[in-house]
């Protein structure tokens, strides 16, 4: 139905919620490959080994995206000019790089000498 897909699909990871076809359509077709957990009902699918290990991080990434809006104050929804809200951004990077304590993905596991880096 599709065909191959693209060489520059982009990966987009989400919860079960997100599970649907005209989603997936609709994703696809801007070049996005959506990535989710499957629902107790659904069938197994092969999914690649970095996909698994990023939806098992994805924990982390909310804390982090957690971090920046509450404590470096990125989310702000009235800018006045695209100027200010790219501004306000990069303060709130800066700022999260100076924070004592940042999360860590850590997915490249040390254990597995075994496995090929293609699998990553």
């Amino acid at each position: 139905m599709f065909g191959s897909p693209p060489n520059a699909l982009a990966q987009l990871f989400g919860d079960r919620g997100y599970i649907s076809q005209k989603l997936f359509e609709e994703l696809y077709e801007r070049g996005l490959q959506l990535v989710t957990r499957s629902k107790k009902n659904m069938k197994n699918r092969l999914v690649k080994l970095i996909y698994k290990i990023l939806l098992r991080k994805r924990a982390v990434i909310e804390s982090v995206n957690d971090q920046l809006k509450n404590m470096c104050q990125i989310e702000h929804s009235r800018h006045r000019s695209g100027f200010h809200f790219l501004v306000n951004l990069m303060a709130g990077l800066a700022a999260y790089t100076y924070l004592p304590k940042k999360p860590s993905l850590d997915i490249y596991p040390k254990d597995l000498q075994s496995l090929p880096l293609a699998v990553f």
